[in-house]
């Protein structure tokens, strides 16, 4: 079965755990995919299957992506997101919904950003969550991105749910974390769902079990 797929990745396994499951359901082993998810962020993970779709994941990549995050107010993370130690801010007030309109109109647009130190990103070599991990202090330099559009779907302090459209290259992690700064309570990325990306939608993707259980149907045929 080659072709390039929508695959829905569950909180819990990496993307490259989803690739290997992937090998084993097909056979086989060129496969790429599209702009990797956390283990603890689910979503659209776009795959392409085959030699002659692989080569073009990179177009894939480059398309708009589309999410649902949930960012903490008042507290901080070493990773930037649950998985760190966290760190509680003292601060004299609570935001309002229209001052955090007005603070996320500032990460709208092509934007610096730093990603975090918690990432893939290669330094000399190594990658930073290695780094990271061992001790290190990785300089993680600022990059520039793209941020289509970001809306509030729900806030009930501490909890600001947001919708945000990006290019590639965008860390919802650091977004979280550059938005608590800003608003001077520190915040972290509690959940992430990521919905699409470009065409490939959220309701369009199959889970590895419907996806194993259409490859078994037709190799049967």
């Amino acid at each position: 079965m080659e072709g390039v797929f929508g695959i829905y990745k569950p909180i819990g396994p990496t993307s490259f755990k989803i690739i290997s499951e992937l090998r084993k359901i097909t056979g086989i082993r060129r496969i790429g995919h599209a702009g990797t998810l956390d283990p603890l962020a689910s979503g659209v993970l776009v795959v392409a299957i085959g030699a002659e779709f692989t080569k073009d994941i990179d177009k894939i990549v480059a398309t708009e992506k589309e999410y649902i995050a949930e960012v903490k107010l008042g507290e901080t993370s070493t990773t930037d997101d649950e998985e760190g130690i966290k760190k509680q801010l003292t601060f004299d007030h609570k935001p309002l919904t229209n001052e955090i309109e007005e603070v996320i109109k500032g990460f709208i647009g092509r934007i610096e950003q730093i990603p975090p130190a918690f990432s893939a990103i290669k330094i000399a070599g190594k990658r930073a969550y290695d780094l990271a991990r061992s001790g290190e202090n990785p300089e993680m330099k600022p990059r520039k991105v793209e941020i289509k559009n970001i809306e509030i779907l729900d806030y009930s302090y501490p909890l600001l749910r947001l919708k945000v459209t990006t290019a590639k290259g965008v860390y919802i992690r650091s977004l979280a974390r550059d938005i608590g700064a800003k608003l001077g309570t520190g915040a972290y990325l509690a959940w992430l769902e990521r919905t699409r990306v470009g065409k490939y939608t959220k309701e369009k993707s199959l889970t590895l079990e419907q996806f194993a259980e259409q490859n078994k149907n037709r190799l049967k045929t």
